[in-house]
């Protein structure tokens, strides 16, 4: 069962790996080094990989030869679930378009379309509008922040009426 899982995932992603991503432009005067670090999940839209996961995490560590870990981790059934993979600039590093692989040489979009100046909150797609997030640096985001967010988000064509709203533990 655990190997059918990985190969539906393996299809999504490659699936995802297409050029299939409307006209919203990433962030530019990205900077990475401050992007790094730990970033909770306050909302998403519906996808089969994050099915049931509350208190989640993603976690950016820039390695030595310019990728970027990422282990994403989250809770499903009081049991603790993560996933380690990679990420690369998919061109300037300047700009918030990512390529993030957790089985290579599969990579899919991660373009971050929203980052405040303080890099405290993010709204981040993937191909296309049926992928989103929004991202805080804190398990909790003030109402007025995740209310700019959807609206950001709603603005742009992402169905906003279907985002989830994980459990987060408060640390």
């Amino acid at each position: 069962m655990k190997h059918l899982l990985y190969f539906f995932f393996l299809l999504l992603l490659a699936g995802c790996s297409s050029t299939d991503q409307p006209e919203i432009p990433a962030v530019t005067k990205f900077d990475l080094h401050r992007y790094t670090g730990t970033w909770y999940e306050i909302a998403r839209l519906p996808n089969f990989f994050e099915k049931g996961l509350q208190n989640v995490s993603a976690e950016y560590t820039l390695l030595p030869d310019g990728m970027i870990r990422v282990v994403n981790r989250g809770v499903k059934n009081g049991k603790e679930k993560s996933i380690s993979g990679f990420a690369r600039f998919a061109g300037s590093a300047n700009t918030g378009e990512l390529e993030v692989s957790f089985f290579r040489p599969f990579y899919s979009p991660y373009r971050v379309i929203r980052l405040d100046p303080g890099y405290t909150v993010a709204c981040v797609m993937g191909k296309n509008t049926s992928f989103a997030w929004i991202l805080a640096r804190t398990p909790e985001l003030p109402q007025e922040k995740l209310v700019e967010a959807v609206n950001f988000l709603r603005k742009n064509g992402f169905a906003v009426e279907k985002l989830i709203y994980p459990a987060q533990e408060k640390k």
